[in-house]
């Protein structure tokens, strides 16, 4: 069975691999406009639905109101 990352639609033999590649995707991070910490979204959410910056003492919330994908970023600036 192939896994694809959601991301960035990489695929990997095992489900392992998948995982190891979710650490360091660059496609699934965030940057928090308050702040300016750039972090995973999962670590941004615990339902998928609400968002908050995971950094302590920063009140950014809501994607694409101050927590922003950092690939619409790179895409707006090339």
């Amino acid at each position: 069975m192939v896994h694809t990352c959601r991301n960035c639609k990489r695929t990997f033999a095992t489900e392992l691999e998948l995982e190891l590649h979710r650490d360091t995707c660059t496609d699934d991070q965030l940057f928090c406009e308050r702040c300016g910490e750039r972090f995973p979204e999962r670590r941004a959410t615990r339902d998928g639905w609400h968002y908050e910056c995971p950094t302590e003492d920063c009140q950014g919330t809501g994607i694409d109101d101050e927590l922003h994908r950092v690939r619409d970023a790179i895409s707006v600036t090339q």
